[in-house]
């Protein structure tokens, strides 16, 4: 795939449009960005923007959920959404040819959806029976439980897809009015990558944008300075423990963030990495571990997780401990923090094979740092942090005691 070149313009009433060109792609990927997730959800309305990612895909003013998804496929194209803490995404693939379609079946889901009443109440039985599914699963389930450690009460403690009680209250009332409120926000981003330039796709949207825009609401802030540090246990019939550890950290702001995701992938995040060495290959603790970072407007977190034998709990923290410390202390080899520098060069650049990661980084770039990153500038800042950068942001964020979250065998 060759080199792509961005842009990006803001269009009338607010919305912002970023472009990924690239000339020899023979496919497309459009999205739409909403600025709107889990943690702006009512807390009596847990998992509303959830209820509303899948409703989207149920109903318009124009077409039933048939054919919504037939539109699409008949073309060879897919439909595709997702829900975080603070975002929604809708996304359409397909042959590059289909982008005007794209744009209209987009256009009809995020704007023009009706929640259907008979839609809302089978769609409550679905999320019902995916959150059964990520519960029962406890490598999933470990997720929400860590959220609960980190962040407490606030909204971003909550699980995305809510609770069983949660979604028996979210109405057709409640989506309408999510609907009015969050996918008409003037700080939407629409996203789009393939072998066209930024007039050729704002004209894909000629007649398809609503007339008017919102002014976004704020989320609830977090104090990250004020933090607690938190302990859940979910004990079951299980033969496994489910273990995490977590830390916070700045958001996605702070200049820390390079330091801190050469810090993960050195950590945990390779079969080279430090615990996997030690907890798997020398210790035979674990199958697998894994380190990772999520950042936020406003805050962060670096959390280590595994699975294993809960004989061997007290010895796994203590070796997890035990590598973050030194690393506090001595900072990373040379060898190794070059070797992380490589690994996540290279991830990026495999990546971006895809038409769906330049549309990704374009419309995630506008809609958090209001202008899309140059792809040379981050790998630049990856490759110029030191070994006493790693160092500084493992003594100054992981050397306090880690909230916790257990999925571990019933005592009783």
């Amino acid at each position: 795939m060759s080199r792509a070149s961005y842009d990006w313009k803001c269009l009338a009433g607010g919305p912002r449009l970023a472009v990924a060109t690239l000339p020899d792609a023979e496919c497309a990927s459009l999205s739409i960005h909403i600025p709107a997730g889990s943690r702006d959800d009512p807390a009596e309305h847990c998992g509303l923007a959830h209820f509303a990612e899948h409703m989207a895909f149920k109903g318009t003013l124009t077409r039933t959920a048939r054919e919504l998804s037939e539109a699409i496929e008949s073309f060879g194209g897919q439909l595709n959404a997702c829900t975080s803490e603070d975002q929604i995404t809708y996304e359409g693939r397909g042959e590059a040819e289909l982008l005007p379609l794209l744009a209209e079946i987009l256009s009809d889901m995020v704007w023009r959806s009706t929640y259907p009443e008979r839609e809302v109440e089978l769609e409550r039985e679905v999320i019902g029976e995916e959150i059964v599914m990520y519960r029962e699963s406890p490598s999933d389930h470990i997720s929400d439980l860590t959220s609960q450690a980190l962040w407490g009460a606030h909204p971003l403690g909550r699980p995305i897809t809510g609770t069983a009680e949660s979604i028996r209250k979210i109405d057709r009332k409640a989506l309408l009015a999510f609907g009015e409120c969050q996918h008409l926000r003037e700080d939407l981003v629409i996203a789009a990558a393939g072998p066209f330039g930024l007039k050729e796709v704002e004209h894909a949207f000629d007649n398809h944008l609503p007339s008017r825009f919102r002014k976004p609401g704020l989320a609830q802030p977090f104090d990250r300075l004020h933090a607690q540090v938190h302990h859940v246990v979910d004990e079951r019939l299980t033969d496994q423990l489910q273990l995490a550890l977590a830390w916070h950290t700045p958001g996605r702001h702070d200049e820390t963030r390079h330091a801190l995701r050469l810090l993960s992938q050195l950590l945990g995040e390779a079969s080279s990495s430090r615990l996997f060495i030690k907890l798997r290959e020398e210790r035979g603790l674990c199958y697998q571990i894994q380190s990772d970072t999520s950042l936020y407007e406003d805050t962060g977190c670096f959390e280590v997780v595994s699975g294993l034998d809960p004989a061997g709990r007290e010895e796994a923290i203590e070796c997890i401990l035990t590598e973050i410390s030194d690393i506090a202390k001595k900072g990373p080899g040379h060898d190794e923090l070059e070797r992380a520098k490589r690994l996540t060069v290279s991830q990026s650049k495999l990546s971006f094979e895809s038409t769906s990661a330049h549309a990704i980084w374009a419309g995630e770039g506008v809609l958090d740092f209001g202008r899309i990153p140059c792809r040379d500038e981050w790998k630049k800042k990856v490759l110029g942090v030191t070994i006493e950068d790693v160092q500084a942001v493992a003594v100054q964020f992981l050397q306090g005691p880690p909230s916790m979250a257990e999925i571990r065998p019933s005592t009783s």
